[in-house]
């Protein structure tokens, strides 16, 4: 973002969320200590640190002081505090950086993140360059993402996997010939300073999830809208967090997709140039993933609301990290990005023209939703009502739009075989035993892995899912080589592996993840998943 922007956006941000909390005394009373018990409790829990120490200070006093003090300067207490909020929020664009590292990221993927010597990070660039735009597809309506670019601001909204998908999704752009996107990111991520200094200038802004407090997550969501309305395209994650059963994302957060109708209606009232907001799905398709194991581990610990960050994961772990590139590379391992027909505010399709089309195709008015006696206005029911049928469109569009791989049809075959053959067993015995049976015969893996993927092409000749091209064939034995490859030779320990004419289910948790992602071809796996 633009140094002259950015001011302009903390100002606004920190004006309109006062604003609203700020409507009555009592609402401003709540909302002012409300924040400071949070951010206190917060602190609470975090290390000892000076910049704690020097928080836990600054709450204090002004908690000392808003016991005592009027309306008036309680309201200025509460503004300080969004102000601060706004600014550790907001992130900066320098485009010489983002120039370094639009060519540093393709070939130093691997070594970027394992902070290894600029000597041998600026030896790898050439061959990494070639390999990462081999590795990585993009497909689906890139040009349509391009036109809606020219003809509005987009907002990009990808699901949500692995804590790469951020760098994945901006090389993406990158290549694609469009600007960088302004984007929500953990603070987790910024822990490590080389990867900070991109991302604090790559257009990022800071997502701290540990701060609990509504006045915190109003400054978030119009912080993203009022970026929207200067123009910046903006990428953010709906499902809200990783995926942890590695299931597709079907519900899907509200308030961040609800800022991109915010924006568009107050464009429309101040009559901008270029009004219209475009929403565009996106889906991004690992065939390994490099933390499934944490994610997994923590759904069935069924801690995944309350463990919202996960700060031990494989992402936390160069050598990890190095390890599952080399692994991608080393197995020709592709991670498709496929981008989905754009969407207006409402959830309707777009055209190539920009227009919107209704399910029978027809062009609409778009500006007609939104209008009171003949001007564009805000109604809360009303909008929130929009905003549920755009994530009921995002959501079809990602079931639409996932790739599925040789390794998620033979993790489902091997599954449903295990709970086939205990019927008796609940998920979490299953998984912890493994059944009755250690292994299953390879030819009835073959019998039931053909009979699965001649249903998946059925689906994918109806549009209704993506395949892989060694899903395209019925070699079923090229596609359960492909899948042995892959779930044996990553993991710390894998997931299934062959001996003879068997299949030896090691790892089922990593199996379940793994096959999650054809949860909506079965009722049954839909539920487990």
């Amino acid at each position: 973002m633009k140094p002259g922007d950015k001011h302009r956006v903390i100002a606004e941000v920190t004006r309109r969320v006062l604003d609203k909390h700020a409507s009555s005394p009592q609402v401003l009373e709540q909302a002012l200590f409300e924040t400071l018990y949070l951010e206190r409790q917060r602190l609470e829990k975090q290390r000892h640190t000076k910049r704690r120490r020097q928080e836990r200070a600054r709450y204090e006093r002004i908690q000392s002081e808003a016991l005592r003090a009027p309306a008036e300067r309680q309201r200025e207490l509460l503004g300080t505090v969004i102000r601060a909020f706004c600014e550790e929020v907001s992130g900066h664009f320098d485009p010489r950086v983002y120039k370094l590292a639009t060519r540093v990221i393709p070939g130093a993927l691997n070594l970027l993140l394992n902070a290894l010597s600029p000597l041998r990070l600026l030896q790898e660039l050439p061959g990494g360059m070639s390999r990462l735009d081999e590795q990585l597809v993009l497909e689906g309506e890139c040009d349509a993402l391009r036109k809606a670019a020219s003809l509005g601001t987009t907002v990009l909204v990808p699901t949500h996997s692995s804590n790469l998908d951020s760098i994945l999704v901006g090389f993406g752009l990158y290549r694609l010939g469009l600007p960088p996107y302004v984007y929500g990111a953990g603070l987790n991520l910024f822990s490590n300073k080389l990867i900070g200094f991109f991302m604090h200038n790559l257009g990022a802004y800071k997502v701290d999830r540990r701060k609990q407090a509504s006045v915190y997550k109003d400054v978030l969501k119009t912080y993203a809208g009022h970026t929207m309305e200067l123009g910046y395209h903006n990428l953010f994650f709906p499902g809200g967090t990783r995926s942890r059963s590695g299931s597709v994302e079907q519900k899907l957060k509200l308030g961040l997709l609800g800022q991109s109708l915010d924006a568009y209606i107050h464009n429309l009232r101040r009559k901008a140039e270029q009004p219209d907001i475009f929403v565009v799905p996106c889906t991004i398709n690992y065939q390994l993933v490099l933390e499934a194991e944490t994610l997994i581990d923590d759904h069935l610990k069924e801690v995944g609301k309350s463990r919202y960050i996960i700060e031990d994961d494989e992402f936390s772990k160069p050598k990890r990290i190095l390890d599952f590139v080399q692994r991608i590379f080393s197995l020709d391992s592709r991670i498709h990005l496929v981008v989905s027909q754009p969407l207006d505010v409402f959830g309707n399709r777009v055209d190539e023209q920009g227009c919107s089309r209704d399910a029978r195709g027809r062009p609409v008015d778009r500006t007609r939703y939104v209008q009171v006696d003949g001007e564009p206005a805000f109604d809360a029911q009303r909008d929130q009502e929009y905003t549920r049928e755009l994530a009921r469109s995002v959501a079809e569009a990602y079931l639409r739009d996932t790739v599925l791989s040789p390794i998620h049809l033979v993790a489902h075959t091997v599954f449903e075989w295990l709970r086939d053959r205990n019927p008796t067993l609940d998920l979490y015995r299953l998984l912890r035993t493994g059944g009755e049976f250690e292994s299953m015969p390879l030819i009835e893996a073959y019998d039931r892995l053909e009979r699965t993927l001649e249903a998946l092409q059925r689906r994918a000749g109806r549009g209704e899912l993506r395949l892989d091209e060694r899903l395209k064939t019925r070699d079923s034995v090229a596609v359960m080589s492909h899948a042995l490859q892959h779930l044996s030779s990553y993991h710390r320990r894998p997931a299934l592996v062959r001996r003879g004419d068997r299949l030896l289910h090691i790892d089922r948790n990593l199996l379940l993840y793994y096959q999650a992602r054809i949860g909506e071809l079965s009722p049954r796996l839909g539920g487990a998943s």
